[in-house]
């Protein structure tokens, strides 16, 4: 397998929202006098690629081969060939999308002025054997390439096809393509060459039918400010259509199929929201020039019936207004949502008697795939960013549910690459050379990440590849300290209730960093690094030092501002002694009984807070503020008819931006760790430790969760009986299980055996 260096293009112009260039088509013919003993390609697209053989599209899916900054590492995937070839005359075709390569639509976090930044290039080498020869085929100017029929593409924006510049047999034998261009040298990027070891990310073979279409119109739409002086070359204009519902909220792309007039445009606009008054509404989506925020475009060729499926862009949405159609067009089948998302698998799962929980279960599912993409983003409409406190704040319930760890292991090593030398981590990864520190909250994805990985997956080698990085950030977190020993820069307590933070910036960026330390201290003692564990010991015990010192009164039973994330990160994070915690939760149940057992908090709330209650007994309470009705809860967001999880706790009656982000769902690691109770190596130290500590909740009549680990799957089941309750595991041989009680349960009768648990409790 070679990673070739000949790096080759159409030509340097590049594609603008203001001057269209088009995604370039490529063709290179070889030939063989027989067909070889073995045959293979090595490639990569920057941004994205296509690779068809012969006229067999054989891409691993879409958005290949990665998202990442080509100055850090530049991506290559490998195929083997052999079946797609035949004796005689063989065409390679290819397609090139701009990616992150050049992305115009990334203009609001500087993607456009990025140092990598020019037009779609990519290099290739087949290698084949022979008669006990190798032979290899690279990239160079004897490739033909001409325009695509895709006129636009951007990976926020959309698509936009003309299939009347479509060329019928370009990627066959046989084609003419005498005035097609010879493609160009050109520059490489810098970035290191690696072969992507990420699921792809391709068609989940789940497709969604509308559930409704009727006549509509797009709402109005204003820009953000920083985009707004932009003139797309494509002006909005017609803003009547059907809207199509499809049901949920989910990410992928509408499957066209129509039977159209020669250059008849038909238009699709994205949206998760609809107005009040029932139109379209994307104004949530304003990085973008109206008619750029998730729009597709496609132009019909006429005749037959069409088919039109994007490769290089994702939306995120539940509605989508179709402009353009004739009424008798605008039928069930016109539109087909094809659910994308890297190719994870589930690996755990919670259900229960009260469907509360298991809608709320569905929707983080639902979140964590849609906002999954090589790596977990911010929101597959908006931004599509790997922004580092969202990912830091849900791999543990990720990794408690999808397969997620090799596209962990790829996405940190973005992370470390991106790490400058004094060591500082941007907030958004990849990055155009764009935002400030957000602070320990959102750089503790340094930490959290590898330590959860390791934990649920024993993978220690990704422990080892961020350990300099963690080290380096360590020292600059130190030399970011101010004169009280704190960190006072970034982002707190995020995404509160009424937008209200509570809790005091300083308190919540030094407890994190004081976090951030504690993982980066087990980190090193597993790998052995005893001057590096006691330099993350030592910061750990200054920063917790100087937090107690001025935000902690142990006399007056104060913390910070006496909120419910100020109290929940003390306890959860090991500010207060153990000796402290008890009566400090205390405090916090009787705050959260004086708000009408309500919560108060933003994400960082969010993350803790339910799991502190639990630890001293409050499961009860921490359910029913999880899924009560009323708002502000979360199970108030099935009431408003929410099928993923929504960026924050907006009042019913305002508009919350984004309904689809996934660091809010932690309350899947909840359920499955505190109601079914399966906790697998809690310590993070013993892959055979299977703590089983269930919450019987009184609404529920059982509840049951299943992780598979590295050894085999784990179940864990209780049922209610009346007054007693059966609680079962079953677990692969050599797990060592604990069994611990609820207060107030006694165990009656037991059968434990190798493989399995069963308890009976009154």
């Amino acid at each position: 397998m070679k990673f070739s260096s000949s790096f080759i293009f159409a030509s340097p112009e590049i594609s603008e929202l203001e001057k269209f260039v088009a995604a370039p088509y490529f063709r290179k013919v070889v030939c063989f006098d027989r067909l070889p003993e073995k045959a293979e390609i090595t490639l990569t697209g920057l941004g994205f690629y296509r690779l068809w053989i012969n006229g067999t599209e054989i891409t691993k899916g879409i958005l290949a081969p990665y998202i990442s900054n080509p100055n850090h590492f530049v991506y290559y995937d490998n195929y083997d060939i052999l079946e797609y070839l035949n004796d005689g005359e063989n065409v390679f075709g290819f397609m090139l999308g701009n990616g992150m390569q050049n992305a115009p639509g990334g203009a609001i976090w500087n993607f456009h002025k990025a140092d990598f930044r020019g037009a779609p290039r990519f290099a290739f080498c087949i290698e084949y054997e022979s008669d006990g020869k190798t032979f290899s085929v690279e990239a160079d100017e004897s490739v033909r390439w001409s325009r695509s029929p895709l006129y636009f593409d951007d990976l926020r924006c959309g698509e936009r096809y003309d299939a009347g510049k479509e060329q019928d047999g370009w990627n066959k034998a046989g084609f003419d393509d005498s005035d097609w261009n010879d493609a160009v040298f050109c520059e490489a990027p810098k970035g290191e060459k690696r072969l992507c070891e990420a699921e792809p990310v391709k068609p989940t073979g789940e497709i969604l039918k509308p559930v409704s279409i009727r006549r509509g119109e797009l709402d109005n739409f204003v820009p953000n400010e920083a985009v707004a002086k932009i003139v797309p070359q494509e002006l909005p204009g017609e803003r009547m259509g059907y809207i199509y519902d499809f049901g949920a909220n989910r990410t992928g792309v509408c499957r066209l199929k129509i039977k159209g007039k020669a250059g008849q445009r038909i238009e699709l606009q994205f949206a998760e929201h609809l107005s009040d008054e029932g139109k379209v509404f994307y104004a949530n989506i304003d990085f973008y020039p109206d008619g750029y925020a998730q729009r597709d475009v496609y132009i019909c060729k006429g005749g037959e019936e069409e088919i039109f499926e994007p490769a290089f862009t994702y939306h995120g949405f539940r509605y989508c207004l179709v402009i353009g159609l004739d009424d008798e067009q605008a039928t069930e089948d016109l539109l087909s949502f094809v659910i994308i998302n890297s190719d994870v698998k589930e690996c755990g799962n919670f259900i229960c008697s009260d469907e509360t929980a298991n809608a709320l279960q569905k929707m983080c599912r639902n979140s964590d795939l849609s906002n999954f993409h090589y790596f977990p983003t911010d929101c597959p409409h908006r931004e599509k960013n790997g922004w580092t406190g969202d990912i830091a704040t849900s791999a543990e319930h990720i990794l408690m549910n999808i397969t997620a760890e090799k596209s962990f292991v790829e996405w940190m090593r973005n992370v470390c690459r991106s790490q400058a030398e004094n060591g500082w981590i941007p907030p958004v990864i990849p990055n155009g050379e764009w935002g400030g520190d957000c602070g320990p909250a959102w750089n503790c994805v340094l930490t959290f990440v590898p330590y959860y990985v390791y934990r649920f997956r024993g993978n220690r080698k990704l422990m080892e590849d961020t350990a300099e990085a963690i080290c380096n950030h360590l020292v600059y977190s130190r030399n970011m300290l101010n004169e009280k020993g704190l960190i006072d820069f970034g982002i707190g307590d995020w995404c509160c209730v009424r937008n209200q933070v509570k809790a005091t910036r300083e308190y919540v960026t030094s407890v994190y960093l004081c976090a951030l330390c504690d993982k980066a201290g087990f980190i090193f003692d597993e790998l052995g690094m005893a001057e590096r564990k006691e330099y993350a010991v030592k910061l750990c015990s200054d920063v917790k030092e100087a937090v107690r010192k001025n935000y902690v009164d142990i006399e007056n039973m104060r913390v910070d501002t006496n909120c419910q994330t100020s109290l929940a990160i003390a306890i959860f994070f090991d500010i207060l002694t153990e000796e402290e915690k008890p009566a400090f939760a205390n405090l916090l149940i009787d705050l959260i009984h004086r708000n009408d057992d309500f919560i108060d908090f933003g994400l960082i709330g969010a993350r803790t807070l339910f799991h502190v209650l639990s630890d001293f007994g409050e499961s009860e309470l921490a359910y029913k503020m999880i899924t009560r009705p009323e708002w502000p809860s979360f199970g108030n967001f099935i009431e408003r008819g929410f099928t993923s999880m929504p960026e924050d706790f907006q009042m019913e009656g305002k508009r919350i931006d984004s309904l689809n982000h996934h660091f809010m769902c932690d309350i899947s690691n909840w359920f499955i760790s505190r109601v079914a109770g399966l906790r697998y190596n809690p310590g993070g130290r013993n892959f055979k430790e299977l703590i089983f500590e269930p919450a019987f909740i009184e609404k529920l009549n059982f509840a049951e969760s299943f992780y598979d680990s590295i050894f085999g799957k784990i179940t864990v089941r209780w049922n209610r009986n009346g007054d007693e309750i059966t609680a079962e595991a079953s677990f692969p041989k050599g797990m060592e299980l604990t069994f611990k009680a609820p207060k107030g349960f006694e165990i009656v009768s037991s059968d434990v055996s190798e493989t399995s648990a069963v308890y009976i409790l009154k």
